[in-house]
């Protein structure tokens, strides 16, 4: 392992600190623990947003803490779930009455935690929190049932649900409204990624597992889970329409739909092959007769070291275009 770092135990905290020192404007922290990280422009009335989950993934989750999208972020070792006592830190901190949101991924610690944080809210403070769990990864299993919780990994495709629920929260709209358009943008997006190289954990100080260089893995979650296929490295044009098969037809996205674009970087892949992934969903989604609203490109959601990219669409309407399009000011996304 060739990191700059100093103590591997030290990688979060040390992290954390640094993150403070650039965004003082943004971000402040609660409890006296680094961990529990909230917006530093607290809206009065306003609903609170609070998300959380494991490092290793930034800036997911904590970069986009600040104006326009979420109030607070609890943030746990590498790949490890935050505490509820640090979940509840937040909650008391962001909440100013409305209610709070929990919008979080799909991973048994953080559903345990979460649930746990939110009945500690309730009798012990009487705030009243909501729960969000994003399950966008195509490539894990779906419910086999509608009556059955959805299944699936929660994965980069969640920016969009921060992004709408942070656009109606600043309307001021009340807790059932904003959950609303969480959900709506929730059920209308999917994800599906490439990896070609492995994470690895500071404390493990080696590659969480084998792929030789001129293979790669369809499907493969941001904690290393097993994807769908893995098989030689083939070209980008090919890799982009076999993800693009998949994500399209789950929604199903039709012909005639607007969406929105996210083509995330795992990590370690640079921004000029993100934009030759680009290059070919634009062309596979107008040759399926859907328009391409507006595109995100760059690091949304990695897992450390790795080599790879997901791709995210968000099915849109006048109204979330609306929510997509307002302004944002966060450590890691700014949109005027």
């Amino acid at each position: 392992m060739k990191k700059i770092i100093n103590k591997p135990e030290d990688y979060v905290k040390e992290t954390l600190e640094g993150l403070y020192i650039a965004h003082p404007d943004l971000v402040t922290y609660t409890g006296d623990d680094v961990h529990c990280l909230v917006t530093a422009n607290k809206k009065e009335g306003k609903v609170g947003l609070a998300t959380g989950g494991g490092s290793g993934h930034l800036p997911l989750f904590l970069g986009y803490v600040g104006k326009g999208m979420l109030d607070g972020c609890s943030v746990g070792d590498v790949f490890q779930s935050p505490s509820p006592d640090q979940m509840l830190a937040v909650t008391k901190y962001i909440d100013s009455g409305a209610g709070v949101l929990y919008i979080y991924g799909n991973y048994n610690g953080d559903i345990f935690n979460f649930d746990m944080a939110a009945d500690q809210a309730d009798f012990e403070e009487n705030i009243h929190v909501e729960s969000l769990v994003g399950c966008d990864d195509v490539a894990s299993p779906a419910p086999t049932s509608p009556d059955q919780p959805n299944t699936r990994r929660g994965v980069a495709g969640i920016f969009f649900v921060f992004k709408c629920a942070g656009a109606a929260a600043d309307k001021m709209l009340n807790l059932d409204e904003v959950k609303r358009i969480a959900t709506k943008a929730a059920d209308n997006v999917r994800t599906m990624g490439v990896a070609l190289s492995s994470l690895t954990v500071p404390r493990v100080g080696k590659p969480s597992f084998e792929i030789a260089d001129d293979e790669m893995e369809i499907g493969m979650g941001i904690h290393g889970e097993p994807g769908i296929r893995r098989g030689k490295l083939e070209p980008a044009d090919a890799i982009v329409t076999e993800i693009l098969d998949k994500v399209v037809a789950d929604l199903p996205y039709r012909s005639g739909d607007e969406v929105a674009v996210l083509v995330n970087g795992l990590g370690a892949t640079p921004l000029d092959e993100q934009y030759i992934v680009t290059r070919k969903i634009d062309a596979y989604l107008k040759d399926k007769g859907i328009s391409p609203y507006r595109y995100y490109v760059g690091n949304y959601a990695t897992a450390i070291d790795m080599a790879g990219v997901s791709i995210s669409l968000l099915k849109l309407d006048d109204e979330l275009k609306g929510y997509l399009d307002a302004p944002a000011q966060t450590p890691f996304f700014v949109q005027l």
